[in-house]
């Protein structure tokens, strides 16, 4: 758990600075509190590498759209793909229960409404604090016999000793970072150093510092040498998780090192070597990135020696059963409370539910139940305030092209509009179709743009840039 100056990190995001300092005093008298205001503040802390809070209490009306939750279910991602092991408490005047269940689907623990007791939330965040991951602590990390996670089980043991670099490929929350722990305790190499590196959770301008390190003097700051995570990982195992957020301009000194093991500090010339096995992980689709520009085919083609991609929890049966028992054997025994029963009926629902949030869905409703239920039975409608009601919707499946059987239809709708407008314009009616299909999918995702670009199978920097070019066309409001 991260600590700063012997004190457990804690973020507070509230664009009321009553709120936030109010909440920062009570609070920093236990914690080391950290504030930011906006989404983007609150970025930039996790990005500048000084900051990796062990919980996250943030409000979801943020600027620029205050009234509304988009900036903070947008804020819940990024906290997640930034610091993965972070808890998440929402408290927010933007109460419904609508809200609040979509916020803990995305990865939220708890969802509080404003006004809250200050004590109140000091007990909130101690409980939620007690409970720990220790899902690692198992020899690779993955529970349960489906034929997905035995296929999966299987990959890893047959890739753990080769030194060959391998991708892991999987949507948020599916457990990528797992499976990457398990290759290396898998291999020969489980007595060495193992590194990780979010790529998403540092700023551009310091990745390259961080993974190859630099020397005194070498730029604003650098007040002594320092080794970088090629270094440090040695002859161990170095993940790079997100590797899809590392800049383009950084790429080619990544290869460089996967192809002849040759890395140099900033600020100077001398020539190092690593012989560090990478494992890279990204939910990002890299092959539709090369395509676009974004990512380097070489590179690409390098890390991806062995391609791993981690099953949702949706295609995985009753294994959700085994790992709801798991989580609830887990955070009872750490909390020292009686094991909640799941109900018949709750059972059938809970292998009905796709989980949009995989994994760590799950692991925050084996959480909450713990709490809220100890010793006692959950029925059906008492797991269902646990679930997204827009889950279904979001969990992945795109929105499919027209069939052969009704594009006849399209196509006589399509006449008929022509021949009944004299104006009739092609590109109009394209951008008002676009409008539409855009606006359904961020009704269905509740305006999670990843799960939206899901939706339209398109990735997210594709569907902002649309939604960028229709707003200028003054037809869609920017977000």
């Amino acid at each position: 758990m991260s600590e700063l100056n012997g004190k457990i990190e804690l973020l507070i995001v509230d664009d009321d600075p009553l709120i936030a300092d109010a909440l920062g005093f009570f609070l920093g008298r236990e914690y080391a509190v950290s504030t930011a205001s906006t989404r983007a503040e609150a970025v930039g802390l996790l990005r500048g590498g000084r900051h990796s809070p062990a919980l996250a209490l943030i409000d979801l009306g943020l600027p620029p759209t205050p009234h509304r939750p988009d900036e903070g279910f947008a804020l819940i991602a990024d906290i997640l793909a930034h610091a993965p092991g972070t808890r998440i408490v929402v408290l927010s005047g933007q109460s419904d229960e609508l809200n609040a269940r979509h916020a803990r689907a995305l990865g939220a623990t708890e969802f509080v409404a404003k006004p809250a007791d200050p004590e109140f939330l000091r007990q909130l965040i101690r409980r939620v604090l007690s409970f720990r991951d220790t899902s690692t602590e198992n020899e690779d990390g993955l529970i349960g016999a489906s034929a997905p996670l035995q296929k999966l089980r299987a990959q890893l043991r047959q890739f753990a000793n080769s030194p060959f670099p391998v991708l892991i490929e999987g949507e948020s929350g599916s457990g990528k970072e797992l499976a990457a722990a398990a290759l290396h305790k898998l291999s020969d190499r489980a007595q060495r150093p193992y590194l990780a590196l979010n790529c998403a959770a540092i700023s551009p301008n310091l990745v390259e510092a961080t993974l190859f390190g630099h020397a005194k003097g070498a730029f604003t700051g650098a007040s002594g040498q320092r080794a970088g995570y090629f270094e440090d990982a040695s002859d161990g195992t170095l993940f790079l998780d997100e590797i899809g957020e590392l800049p383009l301009e950084l790429q080619p000194k990544l290869l460089r090192v996967l192809e002849n093991g040759e890395f140099q500090r900033i600020g100077e010339t001398t020539a190092r070597r690593s012989s560090a096995r990478i494992v890279a992980a990204t939910n990002r689709d890299l092959k539709k990135e090369v395509r676009e520009g974004r990512f380097r085919a070489d590179l690409y083609h390098r890390l991806s020696v062995f391609t791993v991609t981690i099953p949702p929890l949706r295609d995985l049966g009753e294994d959700r059963l085994l790992l709801l028992e798991h989580f609830r054997a887990l955070y009872a025994t750490q909390v020292d409370l009686p094991q909640f029963r799941l109900g018949q009926e709750a059972t059938r629902r809970l292998l009905a539910y796709p989980f949009p949030g995989n994994v760590r869905e799950l692991r925050n409703i084996a959480i909450r139940l713990t709490t809220k239920f100890a010793g006692q039975e959950v029925r059906l409608e008492d797991l269902e305030a646990e679930l997204d009601p827009g889950g279904e919707a979001g969990s992945g499946a795109a929105i499919t092209a027209p069939t052969l059987a009704n594009r006849a239809e399209l196509v006589a709708m399509a006449l008929n509009d022509i021949q009944s407008r004299r104006d009739f314009n092609l590109d109009a009616t394209l951008r008002l179709w676009e409008e539409a299909y855009i606006e359904a999918a961020q009704q269905l995702a509740h305006n999670n743009m990843s799960q939206a670009a899901r939706l339209l199978g398109v990735n997210r920097t594709t569907l902002y840039n649309r939604i960028e070019t229709l707003a200028r066309e003054k037809r869609l409001p920017a977000h």
